[in-house]
């Protein structure tokens, strides 16, 4: 096990960890091992906050603990491919409490890890294997103005067929002729030979894996791309109710399981028919993506009246700069913890921060003026906002923020 290049003290829980998270990977033999602490350092480097800089490298020799500040988004998909096992394995190794996947279907019903119904064409290898004829819309190179395509989704295939696809990074070339063209390979700043082909996971194997690794679960229901009831019986409360079935099945403690969705029917069916699992279901409320959105105390206590605890919007939603360009709470983030919500927030380490395009730091962009200024975001996130934990692309960064400033030393 290679956690701790770096000559940082191991503690009795990471030892712990190190054995399971090394069991784990005896299998896993083209996983490039990479320390989960060197992200951070190298991020602060450029942090113009000098004190919080200061602070940040004096860890550098501290202890590494997982904690359930650090939330997994899809795995590690900055250098693995998301849903995979190796990316989940990932995220465990960089201190993640938590670990995502996100919940669809299949032809057959079975319930598998992918970020959406329909993305295998960018996310597999179903494009070079005999099942991209099955695939909803097959390949369509680029062709002037007309963008390379396909649309191949878990529902044109069965369980069986899903398990012998690769999970493979998604990129993709809109502008290629070839399929080969179109599945652009990976090119990550923190692993330098991204995996071609991870292991793809069902809901129960990553229930199973995360379990094994001794890590919470925050399992996304997504939304089905299909018509629903997609077939008899199969409407979208049965979905819901499928998904935390798997939890139970596998003997998980409801307190171990945090379901989200956008979906608020979702959410309230949640809280209303499993009231084992509704203290921690979470809505991910992207409304402020809705041009003209406000909000208000007033929404965000109606919310809890109904029994909602955990909001997660995006980060965007929760940041804004004052008068003299400093990183504050919005409104948004004000009234909902004067409501009594707590938040989560989602995506750390998505996309470059000092991008225009990206819209996760829409509202503060002035501000972002290094890559190192995200671990200021991240510090206004935590510190000023209060959230009780943070999605990322790549945890160990979010890991080793809480264990060197928030005294967040052990998994809750």
């Amino acid at each position: 096990m290679h956690y701790l290049q770096n000559n940082r003290a191991k503690s009795a829980p990471l030892i712990l960890c190190l054995l399971i998270v090394g069991a784990l990977q005896a299998g896993v033999t083209e996983a490039e091992i990479v320390d989960p602490t060197k992200r951070a350092l190298h991020l602060s480097e450029t942090l113009p906050n000098q004190t919080l800089k200061e602070h940040l490298q004096s860890c550098a020799l501290g202890d590494f603990y997982p904690t359930d500040f650090s939330i997994a988004h899809r795995g590690a998909p900055l250098g693995y491919p998301e849903h995979s096992r190796e990316g989940y394995i990932a995220a465990a190794e960089q201190g993640a409490g938590v670990i995502e996947c996100d919940v669809t279907f299949t032809q057959d019903l079975a319930l598998v890890c992918r970020h959406s119904q329909c993305d295998l064409a960018t996310t597999t290898n179903i494009l070079q294997t005999p099942l991209a004829a099955k695939c909803s819309k097959p390949f369509r190179p680029a062709n002037g103005h007309q963008p390379a395509s396909a649309t191949c989704c878990t529902t044109d295939i069965s369980l069986a067929e899903f398990k012998t696809l690769c999970a493979r990074p998604a990129h993709s070339n809109n502008q290629a002729k070839t399929v080969a063209q179109y599945l652009a390979p990976q090119r990550s700043p923190v692993v330098s030979a991204p995996l071609a082909c991870g292991t793809l996971m069902t809901h129960a194997e990553s229930i199973e894996l995360i379990d094994a690794l001794g890590r919470k679960f925050t399992p996304e229901l997504k939304q089905p791309m299909v018509d629903m009831p997609f077939t008899p019986g199969f409407n979208q409360g049965a979905y819901a109710d499928k998904l935390l079935e798997e939890y139970r099945a596998a003997g998980i403690a409801p307190s171990r399981v945090y379901p989200q969705s956008f979906n608020p029917d979702d959410i309230w069916h949640w809280i209303n028919n499993h009231p084992d699992f509704a203290d921690q279901a979470v809505w991910l409320d992207a409304r402020g993506r809705r041009p003209g959105f406000q909000s208000s105390t007033a929404d965000f206590a109606a919310l809890q009246k109904q029994g909602l605890n955990i909001i997660a919007p995006p980060m965007p939603m929760l940041l804004a700069l004052n008068d003299v360009g400093k990183i504050v709470p919005s409104t948004y983030a004000r009234q909902a913890k004067s409501a009594g919500l707590e938040i989560i927030t989602w995506t750390f380490e998505a996309g470059d921060p000092m991008d225009e395009k990206n819209w996760l730091y829409a509202p503060i962009a002035t501000a972002m003026t290094s890559e190192g200024q995200m671990l200021q975001v991240l510090h206004v996130l935590a510190n000023d906002v209060g959230v009780r934990g943070v999605f990322s692309d790549w945890p160990g960064t979010v890991t080793y923020y809480a264990n060197c400033l928030m005294g967040l030393n052990r998994q809750n």
